[in-house]
């Protein structure tokens, strides 16, 4: 019994720190206060709160390239898009001030995955296996996989309008078995849009923090700076041109 007990106040006391701030899921923030605030998401039941927020991180945040994959969530707000990671990391802690617990679960994506979204020598640049991630919450007693936000729903849509046959689909930053009809809804299940990618799985940490200190981003030195300076502007004027449904196949 008193084993049982020590089990339990262990498993308590990690769900309370997977619900704490940290340098990089700073929502105590005053950049990210007043929207907790405005949003008045702990008042809603815990199905709804988890909904509002993906529903908010999925489509708000439009699908784009930041800087780096290791900004604060109060960066990635302000600049109002985002990938995989960043993206994650603004889920992760709007979901932690919400008293939800969550993790970070490490992996990496093939860069085919990203071959239309990203083209010519952005494409070239690119490593042939970039580091992706989802999120992971306790919700209803077990841990739900939470990857379907990445990509905002007129991306999503311009996509699927210029490929609308496709069923199993790897390219423009998706890579699913239907197309037509992803697990991308917040319905209290795992949710996905590029599980079909991944190539290698880095396991579970407890925040992108520790991830990040331990396996570090996808560019460094040169690659990095021609990246930040050049490259990853011409990567989202591509992305908005796909939303507004001008795809070069």
């Amino acid at each position: 019994m008193r084993l049982q007990t020590s089990q339990a106040e262990g498993d308590r006391a990690l769900l309370t720190e997977l619900t704490e701030p940290t340098e990089l899921l700073d929502f105590k923030s005053p950049q990210i206060q007043p929207l907790i605030f405005e949003r008045r998401w702990q008042a809603l039941p815990e199905f709804e709160r988890i909904g509002a927020i993906y529903d908010f991180v999925r489509n708000e945040i439009k699908f784009g390239y930041n800087q780096s994959d290791s900004l604060p969530a109060s960066q990635v707000l302000a600049d109002g898009f985002g990938q995989c990671n960043t993206k994650g990391i603004l889920l992760m802690a709007l979901l932690r001030a919400n008293q939800i617990a969550c993790r970070f679960h490490g992996f990496t994506i093939d860069k085919r995955l990203q071959k239309g979204a990203i083209t010519g020598w952005a494409y070239v640049l690119a490593p042939a296996s970039i580091i992706h991630s989802w999120v992971e919450i306790w919700f209803d007693g077990r841990w739900v996989n939470l990857e379907g936000f990445i990509l905002d729903e007129s991306y999503l849509i311009a996509v699927q309008q210029t490929f609308p046959a496709a069923k199993e689909f790897c390219g423009f930053g998706a890579a699913v078995t239907d197309l037509r009809d992803p697990p991308v809804q917040w319905k209290g299940t795992d949710t996905y849009i590029q599980k079909e990618g991944i190539n290698a799985d880095f396991g579970i940490f407890n925040s992108p923090d520790e991830f990040y200190r331990k396996h570090g981003t996808n560019l460094s030195g040169l690659k990095k700076w021609v990246f930040e300076t050049v490259v990853r502007a011409q990567m989202n004027r591509n992305v908005e041109r796909i939303r507004l449904s001008k795809v070069k196949r």
